[in-house]
């Protein structure tokens, strides 16, 4: 397990950042004496050479949409490689136990229980999963592999061994980013016509909010850690020097700890005066620490990312938000004043929203003139209910929850409103076609509100609404939408 090649390290998605999470992680096995070879599957060729060598395969699966391409490699792997021992690790690995470590159909205790030995050969997509800090168990696990081990390893699920999420706090070293694609081949800033390389790094871990639709919430339940601020700022050095002129934090909420993350801020800008940063905080903090706004600008904070879902507050509600959609609007109204644009992500399709409340939202964005803020993608968002969710233990799920469909790693569900079911499926074929199109995108907003009057039966005019609009204004944005 020591040469190089034997651990291969694997992301498959990260929101179009340069891999914080293979970064994290190569940094701590080498630190530990092994060589491991890291592929960002989104950007480069996984070749089957690599995946040949390798006795240990390692897929970070942080994000919904990554667990989807994580098993396809994983599926790949196991045909190439047979006696790989592949291991998922991240939020969504856990959470999707029972359906990563058997073939599908099979649970746990219908097929022959296996063992975490390198020679280990299953069908199943991966041998182990992580959840939680998962760099400490993955260490452990990789020990026991080479010295052939089978004992149970804290924080390591296997066929033969549960363990729940390792929720304790990491000895962080500072991620290895050598080995990784050149930031050119990731998202930008772009600010009106000028491209900015962008680096991403974290200065926390988890999140002390739970918010009950969120995967970090059944893993971390409340908890959240900081990384030391030196080993953060290591971090953003690496990446200038590679050329980054912009940092996202890509904390669940940069203002879990705002102490932590202001001094890190000042530091930044007292060394790198030039940088910008975003950074995303929920709405409930932005009002709270408000007077922190102007100082945020003044670092050259370019845009905030906060987590709106929703402005029908009986969905807030539901969902466990801490906010309302007043407190929406007073945060937009606050960051204004300060010269930050909010970029809101939504969530505005699940059993709770309606046909009237999703119009409403549209209205609320045209009439305050900030259609500019949003990504065009965020108007199509469904509810993603992964097993574990917090929302499986809601009072009513049963009105609408389905099966667990094990090949999409959510549970299928149904509005009572059979309308708002056909209204996101069309309003997500539009927003995919626009961006393929490269589309307008405050066109492809219109014409998502034409989708919606006309599900009412209401008239609306595309053309009127654009000249109605006005001027334009021009926001500093990442080149990749976001989504999960």
């Amino acid at each position: 397990m020591r040469r190089p090649g034997d651990i291969l390290l694997i992301s498959c998605y990260e929101l179009g950042h340069q891999p914080f999470h293979l970064a994290s992680l190569m940094a701590m096995l080498r630190q530990a004496g092994y060589s491991p070879v890291a592929v960002d599957a989104a950007v480069e060729t996984l070749s089957d050479e690599v995946i040949a060598r390798a006795c240990f395969v390692g897929i970070a699966v942080q994000m919904h949409t990554a667990l989807r391409l994580g098993e396809q490699i994983a599926q790949r792997v196991r045909s190439t490689n047979p006696a790989a021992h592949i291991c998922c690790y991240g939020l969504y690995a856990l959470l999707n136990a029972d359906y990563l470590l058997y073939e599908r159909g099979i649970g746990p205790g219908t097929i022959n229980q296996g063992t975490i030995s390198q020679g280990t050969i299953n069908r199943a997509p991966t041998d182990s999963v992580i959840g939680g800090e998962y760099e400490v168990p993955l260490l452990h696990l990789v020990a026991a592999l080479e010295q052939d081990q089978h004992a149970t390893i804290p924080g390591v699920r296997t066929r033969d061994s549960e363990s729940a999420a390792w929720v304790q706090r990491t000895p962080f070293v500072v991620p290895e980013r050598t080995q990784l694609p050149a930031l050119e081949r990731y998202a930008r800033l772009q600010v009106s016509t000028e491209l900015r390389l962008a680096g991403y790094t974290e200065t926390t871990r988890g999140c002390k909010h739970t918010c009950l639709h969120c995967p970090i919430t059944p893993i971390y339940q409340g908890r959240f850690f900081a990384i030391p601020a030196e080993v953060v700022l290591q971090d953003i050095r690496a990446q200038v020097a590679q050329g980054a002129r912009h940092i996202t934090f890509g904390d669940p909420d940069f203002w879990n700890g705002p102490t932590h993350a202001m001094r890190i801020l000042r530091s930044l800008h007292q060394e790198f005066p030039s940088v910008t940063f975003d950074a995303t905080i929920k709405i409930e903090h932005l009002l709270k620490h408000r007077l922190l706004l102007a100082e945020m600008k003044e670092l050259g904070c370019a845009f905030i990312v906060s987590a709106v879902e929703s402005l029908h507050d009986s969905v807030l509600q539901r969902l466990d938000k801490g906010h309302s959609s007043a407190d929406v609007a007073e945060a937009f109204a606050l960051v204004e004043r300060v010269g930050i644009p909010l970029r809101p992500s939504l969530l505005p399709f699940s059993p709770w929203e309606t046909l009237e409340s999703y119009s409403a939202l549209l209205d609320f964005f045209e009439q305050r003139h900030l259609i500019e803020h949003l990504d065009p993608v965020h108007l199509s968002i469904r509810l993603l209910i992964p097993p574990g969710s917090a929302l499986l233990d809601t009072l009513d799920s049963h009105t609408w929850l389905g099966e667990l469909d094990t090949t999409a790693y959510t549970y299928q569900w149904q509005h009572p409103d059979p309308r708002m079911d056909e209204l996101q499926r069309s309003i997500a074929a539009l927003v995919e076609q626009a961006q393929s199109n490269g589309a307008d995108p405050l066109e492809t907003f219109f014409c998502v509100k034409a989708l919606t009057y006309a599900m009412q039966g209401r008239d609306f005019s595309i053309c009127d609404a654009i000249q109605r609009y006005g001027a334009r204004k021009i926001l500093p944005h990442l080149t990749e939408s976001w989504f999960c």
